[in-house]
């Protein structure tokens, strides 16, 4: 299965792109850190800087990592599941919390682990949440949910924002998004995202989909249980 030689001209140019923000993104980060003697508004100025420019480096690495999977950098093996859930819902605490948004964990898988990549499958959890965080409050909080399903371990992440456009999610069922998406309808989803989650999801031989509600939307990515977890 190859990648680099799949990617069309709009994708290789993003890329490119993303190659050429990583050094301004970290002289910004590295700003934000300098700055001292600051009033408790400047710190939080500060702290939003740090934060925002830090979400935007995640995004541009994924990006350069999809380029790279073909290159022997992600290896498969044994990975605990809620363990990848558990440290993605610390580092995303912080911004659920200052925009007023809740999350709620649910883990009922008995596999505990699956085949993966963590590095990968961090990110596709991370992005799967950094989404949800926009259409989530303390009464309808966002939600992560492990399970088993059909010999399989499903990761579902569920919003409840506006619905998901019908050819997003057509695009999202086919199991593998080509090229970043505009998610109209959803001014806080990342098409881009998407479709880093879709490549990695495809790389490590997992499902990735999408269910539609009345209420709001479902993302979820299923991981074949690792051989290592049935001996037991």
């Amino acid at each position: 299965m190859c990648y680099n030689g799949g990617m069309n001209t709009e994708v290789d140019g993003i890329l490119v792109v993303a190659h050429e923000l990583k050094a301004p993104l970290t002289v910004l980060r590295q700003l934000a850190f300098s700055l001292n003697e600051l009033t408790p508004q400047d710190e939080k100025v500060r702290s939003q800087m740090i934060n925002v420019s830090e979400r935007a480096m995640r995004q541009v690495n994924d990006l350069i990592k999809v380029h790279r999977l073909e290159d022997g950098l992600f290896e498969m093996e044994p990975v605990a599941v809620r363990e990848v859930c558990d440290a993605v819902n610390r580092e995303l605490q912080y911004l659920f919390r200052y925009n007023n948004r809740s999350l709620r964990l649910r883990y009922s898988n008995h596999a505990r682990l699956v085949m993966a990549n963590r590095e990968l499958l961090y990110s596709i959890v991370y992005n799967f949440l950094l989404n949800a965080m926009h259409y989530s409050n303390e009464q309808m909080r966002a939600e992560l949910v492990v399970k088993d399903c059909h010999g399989k371990v499903k990761i579902n992440v569920r919003d409840y924002g506006p619905a998901l456009p019908i050819d997003v999610w057509r695009e999202i069922k086919r199991g593998w998004i080509k090229e970043p998406l505009t998610v109209s309808m959803r001014p806080g989803s990342s098409g881009l995202g998407l479709f880093i989650a879709s490549n990695f999801a495809r790389f490590m031989h997992a499902n990735v989909g999408a269910v539609r509600h009345r209420d709001g939307t479902s993302f979820f990515v299923e991981l074949p249980v690792s051989k290592q977890a049935s001996l037991f």
